[in-house]
């Protein structure tokens, strides 16, 4: 059959467009796109952007309707939407927000048949940038992905937004980010295929790369800048790391057992009300451990990420070492089909439960040796 045919593929946004104030010129950059806007955001976020986008459509010419987001991208709120994208008409489908409300907004404007932008607020995910929805359980476990055609037309994100947020955001985003290159790296070994539907592509996979180094030089000074809520060089080279770099990165790179172990993370209630990128972080150890990767790469990782403010120890994600829930965790991260099958060698779910129960004595030295604060319980709230 020639859809079997090797191919190498690289999927993107239409245009990408970051800067201080970026949000001011949303109604510029949107025009081309649609006529009638459906603006999605939760009251928190339409808080605080509200004023900006309205004055902004308004210059532009064009109507401001804005729906509710509720809170979780299940199937109930993706179908929600797409019946309010009906009754108003419209022709484009914005969201402004979060991961969840991005990812909400992907899904249902692919089903109602119209184009999508997204505006996120925070740097703390890949989301903006790719082809794809993570859809969860109305409880947030995760339920399946969800593949649509093309990318979104316009990714537009305020650095000042980003950076008036608080950093907790940010540092999640650079854990997200730094699994990209790790998870490209073992696709690439593997020559296996990606979220992008063929091979990894040099472009994928230098970009998967330079979004690992532009965090390694740059994620340190930019999470004190976002302390005090200024932009600096540093920051504005973070959020394109953890938004665009890592988007590219991870779709046309590919993916493998550091975004899996996440998915089989979210089975397990005590992980609920942590960052995607915190679960991330524990996944990308878990890999470097697969892997059997050199002693001084995992030591490197485990104190970067650690000062990054990331879970390094399965106490900081609500977990033990001899927790119970490790299995189904793993038995989660392994089933056919879930990118951890992307390694370059075959990984069981009893592999899985041996790397996450070893990570916890192992990352307690590394922080020990590097005089680095003792992990803190987490405690999911209920």
């Amino acid at each position: 059959m020639s859809h079997d045919l090797p191919i190498r593929t690289v999927i993107s946004p239409g245009r990408y467009v970051q800067g201080p104030g970026a949000i001011t010129r949303l109604g510029e950059f949107l025009a081309p796109i649609g006529s009638t806007p459906l603006l999605v955001a939760d009251d928190v976020v339409w808080g605080f952007v509200g004023h900006d986008v309205e004055s902004s459509l308004a210059a532009a010419g064009l109507p401001v309707h804005r729906e509710k987001f509720n809170g979780i991208p299940s199937s109930g709120e993706i179908d929600r939407l797409v019946g309010v994208i009906g009754e108003s008409g419209a022709d484009v489908v914005v969201a402004i927000g979060g991961g969840s409300t991005i990812d909400a907004v992907k899904a249902s404007g692919y089903l109602a048949g119209i184009r999508w932008v997204t505006v996120p607020s925070v740097a703390s995910t890949d989301a903006p940038t790719s082809a794809l929805a993570v859809v969860y359980t109305e409880d947030g476990a995760f339920e399946e992905y969800r593949f649509f055609p093309r990318n979104p037309d316009l990714v537009l994100v305020d650095s000042q937004l980003v950076a008036n947020a608080p950093a907790a955001f940010l540092a999640a985003g650079v854990g997200d980010a730094l699994a990209t290159w790790l998870e490209a790296r073992a696709t690439s070994r593997s020559s296996s295929k990606t979220m992008a539907g063929g091979l990894p592509t040099e472009t994928g996979t230098a970009l998967a790369r330079l979004s690992w180094d532009v965090l390694w030089e740059n994620a340190l000074p930019a999470l004190d800048a976002v302390r005090d809520h200024v932009v600096t060089p540093a920051v504005e080279r973070v959020i394109e790391a953890n938004t665009l770099l890592s988007g590219l990165g991870f779709e046309s790179g590919g993916l493998a057992a550091a975004h899996a172990i996440h998915n089989g993370l979210t089975a397990a209630p005590q992980t609920h009300g942590l960052a995607h990128g915190q679960k991330v972080n524990i996944g990308s150890v878990a890999q470097l451990i697969l892997e059997g990767a050199p002693t001084a790469d995992i030591r490197d990782f485990i104190e970067f990420t650690t000062r990054v403010g990331l879970p390094t120890t399965l106490t900081e994600i609500g977990l033990k070492a001899d927790s119970p829930e490790l299995t189904q965790v793993a038995d989660l991260a392994t089933v056919p089909g879930e990118t951890i099958h992307s390694m370059p060698f075959e990984v069981r779910a009893a592999d899985v439960v041996a790397a996450l129960s070893s990570i916890e004595r192992l990352a307690r030295r590394v922080r020990e040796e590097a005089k680095l604060p003792e992990p803190v319980p987490y405690v999911a709230r209920h």
